[in-house]
């Protein structure tokens, strides 16, 4: 099963949906909890190119936030990139 990481603020209700997403599919995750400072975004930016939350990645690699991650499992993709059958 591949490694997945979700980078989230306290009040980001797409985190929140990215989360039940992920939860939904039994996938094991680990948040990274960011706080607001300009700091933490610019880390963000530097790892994922984006400021937003939340950001996912699957085995190192930046899969997007909850819309991404939502349109690939509605296009049948998402559960490929985490290693499960359909």
């Amino acid at each position: 099963m591949p490694t997945v990481v979700m980078y989230t603020s306290p009040v980001c209700p797409f985190c929140i949906r990215a989360k039940r997403l992920l939860d939904a599919k039994g996938v094991t995750y680990e948040e990274r909890m960011l706080d607001l400072s300009s700091e933490s975004r610019q880390m963000l930016v530097d790892l994922t190119g984006r400021m937003t939350v939340p950001q996912i990645l699957i085995d190192d690699t930046p899969v997007g936030g909850f819309d991404e991650i939502s349109a690939l499992d509605r296009a049948g993709e998402l559960d490929a990139l985490l290693g499960r059958t359909a």
